[in-house]
Order: structure tokens, then C-alpha cells, then sequence
């Protein structure tokens, strides 16, 4: 490292175990989704552990957290550092959780040594990050980088139709400060990688040079209800037929443009879902993902002929999200890398195949992100697993870097 300044692990580590305390699974995972009364608890542990820190917390209109750690310099827009505390259903303990703590350890460490930053030092906890309650994922970073609006945000509906403004007023994290207003003048995020690629080749460090373009879409495919029995095979409207020839196809065009194009279809709702009953309708969504927005077109393309060429049943294929590839700013960048580079460990530059709050902000602040392997490349997932000395690793270098660009982005004096 450039200094001798290092976070206590040990400490990291505990931060990480005990929020994952909260609404835990019996896999050893976490369900702890958006605007329920576990992701409330969450919120108001990390508030505890930020004051004690003498951090002054602040959220805006969409429960966005901001932890705040004075700088010497008033003027200086501060540096940032978070993630998410929200979950997949049957999530893990490090996905988003690792990010927000990391850059709490990074205030912890910064006190224990009693160092004074340029620029402030703030903490992060974006709302709904992941999308499984409130589609889309990144939904609040969004709005903040001006992807979305305020009222799309407040109107999302999760699957019991419960809104996303009346939820987030309920657990009282519907804040006053207009979402966006919030000043940074650089934003890192610490992220398990979610992938295989450190740990098949032997790096700690993962320098993420910016994120892959996505689209979400939902497809419903209608069809007829009728008997299982008593209605002949030719001439059937069968829903479930034709949904899964389009999900082959999802798969087949994911592989046509491989080796980086990815697709998925990851919920599948047929009705009436009855054993004797032909189904009259299926809804599902497909994940389609690139680091190349004109190839990602391409994948979108071929979806929408194969959706048009259906016979057997009518297709509505709605694109909800396009989030096209981003591409991190070089000094950001370049403070991760030096950090990584006098850190010892090995390490490499990537592009995140997962998408991130950072790649939300990075559209409107400078960010960067610093990868850590996990276990098998295995996320949202309740095995999910990264190593303690891993995670130690990776906020060691993210605290170089906030230190590195609270004196490069201060005003001079």
C-alpha cells in the first residue's frame, strides 16, 4: 500500500455477520427485501453504527442514506462509498451488504487513526437495489442519476400490489431531500463479483473498469383455457407451447452472441396453473445482457422476431428496462488500480457482468468499483461465500483510493 493505514478485518467481518442476523435464512443466506420490516431493522442498525461513529445520517424522497463524515475542507464535495443492505429472496450474506459496511470500516479505521480527510467521507445505502420486490433492480440510483423519475419510482407495485411510495412510508424512510440533490464528488463501491473470474485465476482484486448494458423484459404469451382431455392436439392454443419455444429462444440467441451475451428467464407464472387444463396464459421475463450496446440490440432484435413469428398463442413482449453499458471514470479508476497495485495482491481490470448502483451513478458522478472473489463465482444464492481476508483486502484498497481522491478532488486552497 501507499500508506501503512489498514482497516481491522476482524471487525468487517463481525459488521458483516451481525447484519446478516436480520431476517436470516435456515440456508445460511439472507431474505431481506426492500421496504419490509427487516430491510427498516437494517436501516436502523446502520444508523446506530454511523452515529456511533459521528456520522451525521441523512435519506432523501426514496429512503436513500447518506452517512456523512466531515472533511477539513467545507467546499470539498465529498467522496462516497456504498452499496445496498436489500436482498434476493433467498440471498446471500455479502451481495450490496459488503459495500455499505466496507465503507463504514473505512470511517472506523479513519477514526482510529484519527485522520482528517480533505473532502468528506460519506456512506451509501441505495434503496432497492435489487429489484426483487420492485422491479426495476437499481431503481432508486436511478432516479438519483436521473434514469428515472420520481413518480415512476413511488408508483412501482410489488406482487402483492403494494406500492413502492406507500412502503416506504410506512417504515419512515420517505425523506424531505429531492433524490438526485444529494453532491458527490466521486462514488466507489466494494462488490463481491458475483462470477468466477478471480477465483479461477488466483486474484484478490478485481479493478472494475465500468459495467455491461441490460435490458429487462416481461412477456406474456395468451393463449385458450380448455380441457386437458377432451381437446384435440390440433388446434390448441396452449400458452405454456409457445412460451417455451421462446424461452429456447432466449437461450439460443444468448449463445449466438457469446461468448459475452448472456440471457436468462428467471419467473415463470402460468394460469390457471390447473394439472387438467390446457394454459391460457403465461407470463414471464427474460434478462438479456452485453458489455456492447449495439450488440445488445441485436439480442433485442432477434427476441422481438421470434415473438412476432409465434403461431400458436398472441405474444406481448414489453421492454420495462434498458440499461445501456457504462464505462468508469479513468481517475477513479485509477486510484482502485494504484491502490490494487501497492497492495501485493493480485489483481486485474474487469468489466462487471452483474449490474450496480454504481453503474447508475457513474452516469452522473465519477465511479468506480472494486471486485473481491466469491466462492464458486456463486451470488444470490444463500451459499453464497467470500473469504475474511478477501473482503480485508478489497476495503484496504478501497480506503487508499477514498484517500487518494479526497485530496484530488478537494478544492485547492
Amino acid at each position: 500500500m501507499s500508506s501503512n493505514h489498514r482497516i481491522n478485518g476482524a471487525r468487517l467481518w463481525q459488521s458483516i455477520m451481525e447484519m446478516a442476523k436480520i431476517d436470516a435464512l435456515p440456508g445460511g443466506g439472507c431474505g431481506r427485501l426492500t421496504l419490509t420490516d427487516g430491510d427498516l431493522e437494517a436501516r436502523e442498525l446502520f444508523t446506530r453504527w454511523c452515529e456511533d461513529a459521528g456520522c451525521t445520517v441523512t435519506y432523501d424522497r426514496l429512503g436513500n442514506m447518506f452517512a456523512r463524515r466531515a472533511g477539513r475542507d467545507p467546499d470539498a464535495l465529498p467522496i462516497a462509498i456504498g452499496s445496498h443492505l436489500d436482498t434476493q429472496p433467498h440471498g446471500g450474506k455479502f451481495d450490496g451488504v459488503y459495500g455499505v459496511l466496507a465503507g463504514l470500516e473505512v470511517v472506523r479505521t479513519l477514526n482510529d487513526l484519527g485522520l482528517e480527510t480533505d473532502a468528506p467521507i460519506e456512506i451509501v445505502n441505495w434503496t432497492n437495489e435489487e429489484g426483487a420486490r420492485f422491479a426495476p433492480a437499481m431503481l432508486c440510483s436511478g432516479v438519483y442519476a436521473g434514469l428515472f423519475d420520481l413518480e415512476f419510482a413511488l408508483s412501482r407495485e410489488d406482487a402483492e400490489g403494494l406500492r413502492f411510495g406507500d412502503e416506504l412510508a410506512r417504515i419512515g424512510y420517505a425523506g424531505t431531500e429531492p433524490c438526485g440533490a444529494h453532491k458527490f464528488g466521486a462514488f466507489l463501491e466494494a462488490h463481491i463479483e458475483q462470477g468466477p473470474v478471480l477465483e479461477a485465476n488466483d486474484e484478490v482484486i478485481g479493478v472494475v473498469t465500468g459495467g455491461q448494458g441490460q435490458r429487462w423484459y416481461d412477456v406474456t404469451v395468451t393463449g385458450r383455457d380448455a380441457h386437458s382431455g377432451s381437446t384435440p392436439m390440433p388446434g390448441r392454443s396452449d400458452a405454456l407451447v409457445a412460451a417455451a419455444r421462446l424461452i429456447q429462444e432466449v437461450q439460443r440467441i444468448a449463445l449466438a452472441y457469446g461468448p459475452d451475451g448472456v440471457g436468462t428467464v428467471g419467473e415463470l407464472h402460468v394460469s390457471p396453473n390447473s394439472r387438467n387444463t390446457i394454459p391460457g396464459e403465461v407470463r414471464f421475463t427474460i434478462d438479456f445482457r452485453h458489455p456492447d450496446d449495439a450488440v445488445l440490440s441485436g439480442m433485442d432484435n432477434a427476441i422481438r422476431r421470434a415473438a412476432a413469428e409465434e403461431q400458436e398463442a398472441d405474444v406481448a413482449l414489453d421492454m420495462i428496462w434498458h440499461n445501456p453499458p457504462v464505462k468508469f471514470d479513468d481517475r477513479c479508476v485509477t486510484a482502485i488500480e494504484t491502490a490494487a497495485k501497492d497492495s501485493g495482491h493480485p489483481w486485474r481490470r474487469m468489466v462487471s457482468g452483474a449490474g450496480h448502483d454504481a453503474c447508475q451513478v457513474a452516469r452522473k458522478v465519477p465511479t468506480a468499483m472494486v471486485f473481491v472473489p466469491c466462492r464458486d463465482g456463486l451470488s444470490h444464492n444463500e451459499a453464497e461465500w467470500a473469504e475474511p481476508d478477501h473482503l480485508e483486502a478489497g476495503c484496504n484498497v478501497l480506503l487508499q483510493a477514498a484517500l487518494t481522491l479526497s485530496k484530488q478532488m478537494a478544492p485547492a486552497s
